[in-house]
């Protein structure tokens, strides 16, 4: 405790709440100013691990004037709202209003502009969001006194396109300042290769947090039968709603929209009780998606059939089982769809996998041992996409002219352009 300042130390006492080692050693990080990957289970505080450093500089009054102290990089639209409304508690105790903005694909124009000639304390915000934000002829300026970068979820945002554009993002921050990166991941196989993800060859501490109590994990066979083709688990859909019945609040994920929309038109059409189930996708309107989580948050739902839009982070303390239909394609994806149940790190998180047919079925076995066993995919990083170096470039020049030589040294401070040679630089260049 000793590494907080007195007025947040006050805010651990009146919630009864402990200092824990990984949000101690992301202070410490902070300290030396190093770089942290903070690597801890579901429900044990990451994100207040990451947060902690900075609210610790507003407790300390050193936020900027003219632009953000930090950003919070988010996958997922849910997630901002979620991570915001969590951090209105240590605001307020610490007296700052208005410290937060968020910018998503949801964010109307009118909000963005105020965004900008009001910068919040805490901005959080899509990778998508922060590569338009950099296309800003103001964005020099906004950005140059930026003090820190969280990555949340850090290991669903660096593997693909979006991973390139995320760290080709953070290569332009640095250039701009020199802003301290933050990444947060309760599944994490090869830390070390993703610090290198975050900064090349710069120190990045790994912050290793406490592990939770190992999950409950079944296979679902109603009536000891799987059919040998189909889809969208109609043979399971009485269980389905049995297990529904028998708990406060159930989470079903599906890999698809369209299979979320199957299964929820046929848990309605056998749902004689009218129990309180919601559907949640991104194609949904933002009006629908928000009255859905507002519903789960005042506990006025019972069900909820959703697709990867609840994946990540979300903190619904109340959800007491996961259902997984059809194979979860990935044992790391299949282990933070299971940790959004109970959300606590002294509980075994409640889950039941539900095979569509005989050959998914081989694939939830596969998952189900990897899971107990404590196997966690590999992390797959590859080099940077051409189409998307060609994207930020266009950005850059929307923002300013650039020298060649000078976007060429930033371009390869990303570490998954790093071994970009000077013909391809050349020919993204002539494309563009």
């Amino acid at each position: 405790m000793d590494l907080l300042p007195e007025k947040l130390r006050s805010f651990y006492r009146a919630k009864q709440w402990q200092l824990r080692t990984h949000q101690a050693g992301s202070l410490q990080a902070k300290a030396q100013n190093h770089h942290a990957l903070i690597i801890a289970a579901t429900g044990a505080g990451k994100t207040m691990a990451g947060f902690l450093p900075i609210l610790s500089m507003m407790a300390h009054g050193l936020m900027p004037k003219d632009g953000p102290l930090a950003l919070y990089v988010t996958p997922l639209k849910v997630l901002a709202g979620d991570i915001a409304r969590n951090l209105e508690a240590p605001l307020a105790h610490l007296g700052i209003e208005r410290a937060i903005g968020i910018r998503t694909g949801d964010t109307s124009s009118h909000e963005r502009a105020r965004l900008w000639e009001q910068p919040p304390h805490i901005l959080i915000l899509t990778p998508e969001q922060l590569a338009l934000m950099l296309s800003h002829p103001k964005s020099v300026a906004y950005f140059a006194d930026l003090s820190d970068v969280i990555i949340d979820e850090i290991h669903a945002l660096a593997p693909g396109k979006r991973g390139d554009l995320l760290s080709l993002c953070l290569a332009r921050l640095r250039s701009i300042g020199r802003p301290r990166l933050t990444g947060l991941s309760a599944t994490l196989d090869a830390p070390g290769e993703m610090a290198s993800w975050m900064v090349g060859a710069e120190h990045v501490d790994i912050v290793q947090g406490p592990t939770a109590a190992g999950p409950d994990l079944q296979i679902l066979k109603p009536g000891g039968h799987i059919p040998w083709s189909g889809h969208g688990a109609r043979h399971a859909i009485d269980e389905i709603l049995e297990k529904i019945r028998k708990n406060r609040l159930t989470l079903i994920f599906v890999n698809t929209r369209n299979g979320a929309e199957f299964l929820f038109s046929q848990l309605w059409l056998a749902n004689d009780e009218m129990l309180p189930i919601a559907l949640h996708h991104g194609s949904l309107s933002k009006a629908q998606r928000q009255k859905v989580e507002g519903a789960i948050a005042e506990g006025q739902l019972q069900a909820v059939v959703a697709t990867s839009t609840l994946d990540l982070g979300v903190d619904w303390g109340d959800v007491d089982l996961v259902v997984q239909v059809g194979a979860p394609k990935g044992s790391g994806r299949l282990m933070q769809r299971i940790g959004r149940a109970n959300h606590r790190l002294d509980e075994a998180s409640r889950a039941c996998l539900v095979p569509s047919n005989r050959f998914e079925y081989l694939e939830c076995v596969g998952a189900y041992d990897a899971i107990m066993e404590g196997r966690v995919d590999p992390l797959t990083l590859e080099e940077g996409h051409l189409d998307v170096l060609a994207q930020h470039i266009t950005g850059r020049a929307c923002a300013a002219p650039f020298a060649r030589e000078e976007l060429a040294k930033e371009v390869r401070m990303a570490p998954p352009y790093a071994g970009i040679s000077d013909k391809e630089l050349e020919d993204v260049f002539q494309f563009v």
